[in-house]
């Protein structure tokens, strides 16, 4: 029991989030048992298939189809960190906004880029480390783990720029509703201007960034993944393959 009341408030929330994306996939497991498959879906169901269709048309552009087994993992990370920055509308901290929730989602990543380009290249793979001389070890093994830090950071940069940014608009606005509702008693003028105005701006910190942000990171994931995989095939054979598919 201390040791759960010893973590910190975004681990619950992040697992606030995955409570979130199961009771949503058992929801549209069971409905989907329930209809016909043939009938336009509709409600939850609608809302899954728009989201399963778009998470797979990106695989599709940026990595191609012999990368299509990677769309469940993708699908599940978008929303998880489209979730993940949403919470800034509850009041609640976002899980992502405590580091090591967002090195972990990252992390998972960094794995599968260097995993495909070890299953592509075999031992060559190690042959990049002492490229062009074997002096340049240290500038590469640094350069190797650059994309885990930067996006890694960009996701936690935001979220966090975010927080402060709000809070300080709540803040201004409390301080100018108190001079312009003065003649209110005190701890009521503080009260007015801040429902009013600060929506507008979760609209952007919150809604609008969780889209461009998880947008950015999952493009990211998949086109690192992708460079270290086999070559992309023509569009031909994409094409005869989506056929066949």
């Amino acid at each position: 029991m201390d040791f759960l009341l010893s973590l910190p408030a975004e681990t619950y929330t992040s697992w606030m989030v995955m409570a979130i994306i199961i009771i949503f996939s058992i929801l549209v497991y069971s409905r989907a048992k329930t209809v016909d498959p043939f009938a336009k879906p509709k409600g939850i169901l609608l809302i899954a298939e728009w989201i399963v269709v778009t998470v797979e048309g990106l695989v599709k552009t940026n990595m191609g189809f012999h990368f299509r087994f990677l769309s469940p993992y993708f699908l599940g990370i978008t929303l998880y960190v489209f979730i993940g920055f949403l919470f800034g509308l509850t009041g609640l901290s976002s899980p992502l906004s405590y580091y090591l929730n967002t090195f972990t989602i990252v992390l998972m990543s960094f794995i599968l880029i260097h995993f495909t380009a070890i299953k592509t290249n075999g031992w060559k793979y190690f042959k990049r480390f002492i490229e062009p001389f074997v002096v340049f070890l240290p500038i590469n093994l640094v350069s190797v783990w650059a994309p885990l830090v930067s996006m890694s950071f960009r996701i936690f940069g935001n979220i966090l720029s975010g927080f402060i940014l709000m809070s300080l608009i709540y803040f201004s606005l409390g301080q100018l509703s108190d001079w312009v509702f003065s003649f209110l008693p005190s701890g009521l003028s503080s009260l007015w201007l801040a429902p009013l105005i600060a929506p507008w701006f979760h609209l952007y910190f919150d809604l609008f960034s969780a889209l461009i942000q998880t947008l950015v990171f999952i493009s990211l994931s998949m086109l690192f993944i992708a460079q270290e995989g086999p070559a992309r095939p023509s569009k031909d054979e994409e094409e005869k393959h989506a056929l066949i598919a």
